[in-house]
């Protein structure tokens, strides 16, 4: 850039329901700008930017480092999203997740262990649950794991190697090409343009890589990486819950959770929001079968292409993702605290990704009006357990636990973004349970990472059935890096998925293992750029050696590369067992998770 340019966005964390104004204008001249040089730049401060600025720092301390983050708070789907009660698998106390991701999880239980509210038999329990909720084994306050980040960057922020922006966008970048040997042309990325959300000062940034762990992957466009968007047809995956013609515009719901405490006999009913007998009408609000506070067995009502017509155990609607379980906290808790986080706040059909700041605002805006159209509908017109009364206006919208004046999340739950043309595409058949017959799915022998989640779409599914079971399976190196780009790696849920697999992929902890493969192998490449090596260092002479230096080095940090139920990476023998599988010196067992089945002499 050159010559002075105006740049309008879209400031998300000031967008309100109702007469929302929050279009920023920045002013940049290039030739005034401060300019800041980095090793690394990570734009965006969720899950899996945090995991690659851990990573990389833990590596090498001295290592200058950027992170960039939208919002004000650090954390994305499980904090600034309001996601905190985590989806994980039924492994993540043990083996299903990285050393750093259970050293978060360990110190959010160790904070509630410690207050003395807590009640004698919950602060004995290893595997404490502050919420009791059912959709997964730990869920917390938001704020918990804000305290619990900084704690952990607070030994780098010391020193000056890691430099945090919050509430800062990404407005432009410069990207110069270069031919390599093979003259296939690719792009180097040389800096970005930074704006400050609050107080309008713009910079530049140079690094020698850059992360993109964004919410939307929001430095593709800006440098010219290729990128998916929506759904893929069925001649570009083969998956067999493709459609025929991809839809570009069919991204996963967002959502804008909240946060509910009760209080009977009390009444804390909101006003009736706009376009709520819209939604209404349209039959968006429902429980779907559940009731509030019952446990009982029934048939779920959805229609059959969504699963429903079936036989099915339901849990209470008001333990499905509760943060806080009064119970637990010696009558010092008013109330319960539960998220809500449902399908009847989802937001379907309102794609947010490449539009222009006016059409993001008011699809935003849109989604705060169901949400809270979703709350007047649990005050007013939800069916009780207790009577046939309608509503519990003893619901009080919480507004301290998001941290907003609205009560919503201070960004929308983002579960589908940009995902970059990577040198590998992972498809339904590399995951689904029906297409693996054996215990795991499809082995990748660039494996950086491993995870299971089933593949959970939430919106419109243009074939009936693509949300369905997955095998545990990996994450390879070809996901993260595409072949026009030497110093660009992806680090969230921007990876290279299909819309169908981004389904499995876009879950906390697996979020978390891609920022640790990134952060890992951005600091393999500086240690190594002398001898040439880019991070997209696929097709490379050295490639196999360098290959191997990052597995194990992932490995080292307690990062799994294969799936094991028997040897976690808290097991003293676990860097022994993950090399002997990596080396081929171990077969695991097709049948089996266990390496015990495989290798009986190594556990112990």
């Amino acid at each position: 850039m050159t010559e002075a340019k105006t740049y309008r966005v879209l400031d998300v964390e000031s967008v309100q329901a109702e007469n929302s104004q929050a279009i920023r204008q920045f002013q940049v001249d290039a030739a005034t700008l401060r300019q800041e040089t980095y090793d690394i730049a990570i734009i965006g401060g969720g899950m899996g930017g945090l995991a690659a600025a851990l990573t990389i720092l833990r590596l090498n301390a001295n290592s200058k480092v950027l992170l960039v983050e939208e919002t004000s708070w650090l954390g994305g789907q499980m904090t600034s999203q309001g996601v905190s009660a985590l989806d994980e698998n039924k492994y993540i106390e043990s083996t299903g997740g990285c050393a750093s991701y259970l050293e978060l999880r360990r110190k959010i239980r160790e904070y509630y262990q410690n207050l003395p509210e807590l009640c004698p038999q919950a602060k004995e329990d290893p595997l404490l649950h502050p919420g009791l909720s059912w959709v997964t084994r730990l869920s917390f306050e938001p704020k918990v794991a804000i305290d619990i980040i900084d704690e952990l960057f607070e030994p780098f922020l010391g020193t000056g190697n890691l430099q945090i922006k919050k509430r800062t966008l990404v407005l432009d970048a410069q990207v110069s090409k270069e031919r390599q040997p093979e003259e296939n042309e690719t792009c180097t990325i040389d800096s970005i343009i930074l704006g400050d959300l609050d107080s309008g000062a713009v910079s530049l940034a140079k690094a020698r890589i850059f992360i993109d762990a964004s919410e939307l992957g929001d430095l593709f466009p800006l440098v010219g990486a290729p990128y998916r968007l929506g759904s893929d047809s069925k001649s570009e995956t083969g998956e067999a819950h493709a459609p025929e013609q991809g839809d570009s515009d069919n991204v996963q719901d967002f959502t804008y959770p909240f946060v509910l405490t009760r209080h009977p006999p009390q009444d804390h009913t909101i006003a009736k929001p706009n376009d709520y007998d819209r939604f209404l009408a349209e039959g968006k609000f429902s429980l779907f079968g559940f009731k509030i506070d019952e446990e009982y067995d029934g048939i779920d009502p959805r229609p059959p292409e969504q699963g429903g017509g079936k036989a099915k155990h339901f849990l209470p609607f008001w333990t499905y993702r509760r943060l806080l379980a009064a119970q637990l906290f010696s009558g010092k808790l008013e109330s319960d605290v539960s998220m809500i986080n449902w399908d009847a706040n989802d937001l379907r059909g309102y794609n947010i990704i490449d539009k222009e700041p006016e059409v993001k605002q008011d699809y935003l805006a849109l989604a705060k009006r169901l949400s809270l159209g979703f709350l007047y509908w649990l005050q007013t017109e939800a069916a009780r357990d207790d009577s046939e009364k309608k509503g519990y206006p003893e619901f009080k919208l919480d507004l301290d636990v998001l941290g907003t004046k609205d009560g919503l999340s201070k960004y929308p739950y983002i579960r589908e973004s940009r995902r970059l043309k990577a040198r590998t595409l992972i498809v339904e058949q590399d995951i689904a349970a029906t297409e693996n017959s054996d215990c795991r799915a499809r082995n990748f022998a660039d494996t950086v990472g491993i995870g299971l989640y089933p593949i959970d779409i939430h919106g419109r599914q243009e074939v009936p059935g693509a949300g369905q079971e997955a095998r545990p399976f990996q994450i390879p190196y070809g996901s993260l890096v595409c072949a026009s780009h030497s110093n660009l790696i992806a680090a969230a849920k921007n990876t290279g998925v299909s819309h169908i697999t981004n389904g499995a992929y876009r879950l906390h902890p697996i979020e978390w293992a891609t920022g640790v493969a990134a952060g890992a192998a951005a600091v393999l490449t500086l240690k190594e750029q002398s001898n040439g090596l880019s991070i997209n260092m696929i097709g490379m002479p050295n490639y196999q050696s360098q290959l191997l230096q990052l597995q194990q080095t992932l490995i080292e940090l307690g990062s799994p590369l294969f799936w094991l139920d028997d040897i976690g990476p808290s097991h003293p023998r676990f860097v022994e067992a993950q090399k002997a599988i990596l080396t081929g010196d171990v077969t695991l067992s097709s049948a089996s998770l266990s390496f015990a089945a495989a290798h009986q002499g190594l556990v112990t």
